[in-house]
């Protein structure tokens, strides 16, 4: 053994970092365990396998003395597997679905409930004192039904749309009444529901708990449940259900179960299942839908655009004004013109929404007009249009201040000696040098314009919405109009709103694509 690799050996047994290396590891295989043990009981074979595969490899990894640049490497990798690549992934597949309200489950567990609603309590059913519950700290009126119920020995059990389970009798309190004796009336992380509060809940009739035996638990009123059996049969075989108590089979059609015959509704819970392109289709080939999605295409093109060119030149004049040694006070008016930057968005977006008051508004009461800027979809755009210059003009200060200050001075005096004058040395020397700098920015800058969520929802929420549309508004981007489809609107439809993301990223990097590539031509000025 050489000298040279003694001293290695030596030294690496003194590292302090190698005698907490393999406890780390222990560690890291005991999370990956732990996390794949939880996807198991949840059925996520595919996650178990990524996981179990990311255990190896960090094990292959960290555990040897080889691929020293990967051990460097494999963090970041991870993070950018985990937080960009899969929702990436994962957007563009649930886009070739019908993921969304009432299409959730998959075709067992939305069967298992469509039965479990059926059930009728059947004659010597066991019967529970029951709590309606949610979980602590969602909305009442959303959050998943919970039923908190207590046998007639007392035993306590919480009921899902999962199944029941024991219930621990840690931290419980049961009531103590006579007539309501063993009823829970606080669990911990359990919000009890009163009269007023369960009565708005829709679901709450037809809300019930399955049961091993394939009957369900119902409640009756809001503090007693009994056990019941579905008056629906499921015929695997055929694929068929039948309501035993009219006779009517129902077949599966558009991932919902349809009566056969077509009369009557279908049953309320759908499934979500691969429908292909039917989300591409309907956003070009429905007309409603394609009126709608060109003319928020239309204005997402221009603001972006309208944003980036109006903040850049703002922000470069004041910043070739402020870098001309002639002008005294500079220090202190570059420290002024940032502070709208300094500003959190969300409060700069609510002050100018409240300048914007058509009746109280600064702007209309200083201007003497009687703009109504949120009503009319022009002044919309106008407003959200200053309100973003005022946002957006900072920014380009601060960067083309710095690229100015890091033009070399030969530059700008061989080009005063040649005879150039102040608009042909803008012209010629410094914006060609400028762009080298800025361009990159420039294209940064208009992604993030293109999907900027925060002005729009909290400056016009998209509106004004016309002609009875309420689906897309006239400030609406692609984002906003995303989000109304897949969470704020009546119906929402997440495969419906993954499309829209997946051609916004599309769209992104085709327009990105040309400018990064005109740049590099600008790389060659320097």
């Amino acid at each position: 053994m050489s000298e040279e690799t003694a001293a290695a050996l030596r030294q690496g047994r003194s590292n302090p970092l190698s005698l907490i290396k393999w406890p780390l590891l222990a560690a890291a295989m005991g999370a990956c365990f732990y996390v794949a043990t939880k996807l198991a009981d949840k059925g996520y074979t595919l996650a178990v396998v990524v996981t179990a595969l990311v255990g190896l490899i960090i094990l292959a990894v960290y555990g040897t003395r080889k691929a020293v640049p990967m051990k460097y490497l494999l963090p970041g990798l991870l993070l950018l597997l985990g937080l960009q690549v899969w929702p990436i992934v994962y957007t563009a597949a649930t886009a070739f679905t019908n993921y969304g309200q009432g299409h959730i489950a998959s075709k067992e567990d939305a069967t298992a409930q469509d039965l479990a609603y059926s059930v009728e309590q059947v004659p010597g059913s066991p019967t529970y004192k029951l709590s309606v519950a949610v979980p602590e700290g969602q909305p009442l009126e959303t959050a998943p039904l919970t039923f908190l119920l207590t046998d007639d020995q007392g035993k306590t059990f919480i009921g899902t749309k999962d199944g029941l389970k024991d219930l621990p009798t840690d931290g419980l309190k049961l009531s103590t009444d006579e007539f309501d004796k063993g009823r829970v009336l606080s669990a911990p992380g359990y919000h009890i529901l009163n009269l007023g509060e369960a009565n708005k809940r829709k679901d709450l009739p037809s809300f019930a708990v399955p049961t091993k035996d394939g009957g369900g638990i119902k409640a009756n009123g809001i503090s007693q449940a009994f056990e019941g059996r579905p008056t629906m049969v499921w015929d695997k075989k055929s694929d068929t259900i039948k309501d035993t108590k009219t006779g009517t089979v129902y077949v599966a059609k558009d991932a919902r179960w349809v009566p056969q015959n077509g009369q009557g509704s279908p049953l309320p819970v759908g499934w979500k299942e691969y429908v292909g392109f039917k989300n591409f289709t309907d956003l070009f080939g429905n007309q409603d839908l394609r009126s709608k999605f060109l003319a928020v295409f239309a204005w997402n093109i221009a603001f972006p655009l309208i944003s980036v060119l109006t903040t850049f030149v703002l922000g470069m004049l004041l910043a070739l004004l402020l870098n001309d040694p002639r002008v005294k006070g500079r220090a202190i008016y570059r420290s002024l013109l940032i502070l709208p930057y300094a500003i959190p968005v969300f409060v700069s977006a609510l002050v100018w929404a409240s300048m914007f008051n058509q009746q109280f508004g600064l702007i209309n009461n200083l201007t003497g007009l009687n703009v109504d800027w949120f009503g009319d979809p022009w002044a919309a755009r106008t407003a959200i249009l200053l309100t973003n210059l005022w946002l957006g003009f900072p920014y380009m200060f601060v960067v083309c201040t710095g690229a100015l200050q890091s033009i070399p001075g030969d530059v700008l005096e061989a080009a005063k000696i040649d005879g150039a004058g102040p608009l042909r040395t803008l012209r010629s020397v410094i914006m060609p040098l400028l762009l080298v700098a800025v361009g990159p920015l420039l294209i940064a800058s208009f992604a993030f314009n293109f999907n900027n969520f925060g002005l729009i929802y909290l400056l016009t929420g998209g509106g004004p919405f016309t002609g009875g549309n309420a689906t897309a508004g006239s400030t609406d981007l692609l984002i906003t109009m995303s989000y109304r489809i897949a969470i704020d609107g009546a119906n929402p439809n997440y495969g419906l709103a993954s499309a829209v993301a997946v051609i916004i990223f599309f769209i992104v990097g085709l327009l990105s694509f040309p400018g990064f590539m005109k740049t590099k031509a600008l790389e060659e000025v320097n």
